[in-house]
């Protein structure tokens, strides 16, 4: 027997890289260049990603950013050693009982939309062939995945705690809603944990979500 690590005859790359920020109309794009070579995208990229206060991705944190890192360490390019994700797969996984957890499935499932069809050509033409053609194909079909995803991701916003306190950032006022930095709130109800303290869940009016806080 082999390592299949011997089998391998060229390593993988990345082709191309898509995204957008919250609620901006364009899908931004970068693809390798003339030599199938990634790292001038990648530097480019990470330049972005250090700019987000949170990235969101479907699989993001097991594939995108790890295949991310994976090619920067290759090419020797720094990167944050975190960044702080909203992994819409894993949210699907832990908060839904879809059939499906795929993001095709998902956007279709709510009436959203869907991924465009491809198939191995594709990535044959580009690889092979070094098709300009294609390559604009393959750029169409991430940027609809990128906004796919923020449609899910909009859905399913209610249903996911907040990881970064924008009321801070906005206002510094922790009574302020942490996931738009919103201060007009009202009071949904009244919690007592096991100990007996006391917890107060508000309704943010501008964004709708959810936030629970101890009570003075």
């Amino acid at each position: 027997s082999s390592d299949l690590y011997q089998d391998i005859i060229k390593e993988r790359a990345i082709i191309c890289i898509c995204w957008k920020w919250e609620d901006q109309t364009d899908v931004d794009s970068l693809h390798w260049d003339n030599n199938q070579c990634d790292k001038k995208m990648l530097e480019s990229f990470v330049k972005v990603a250090n700019q987000a206060d949170e990235i969101v991705g479907h699989n993001g944190d097991n594939f995108d950013l790890k295949w991310i890192r994976t090619r920067c360490l290759y090419h020797g390019l720094d990167m944050f050693p975190d960044y702080t994700t909203i992994d819409t797969l894993k949210i699907s996984r832990s908060k839904f009982r879809f059939n499906s957890n795929k993001l095709d499935y998902i956007g279709q499932f709510l009436g959203i939309g869907k991924k465009i069809k491809t198939d191995y050509s594709l990535w044959k033409e580009i690889l092979l062939n070094k098709s300009s053609k294609h390559m604009a194909l393959m750029i169409k079909y991430c940027q609809q995945d990128v906004k796919l995803l923020e449609k899910v991701y909009k859905k399913m916003s209610s249903h996911i705690n907040a990881k970064t306190h924008f009321g801070v950032i906005f206002n510094s006022d922790k009574k302020d809603c942490p996931e738009c930095g919103s201060d007009d709130l009202h009071i949904r109800s009244y919690r007592y944990s096991a100990t007996g303290q006391k917890k107060v869940q508000y309704q943010c009016n501008t964004c709708h979500k959810y936030h629970t806080k101890a009570s003075k």
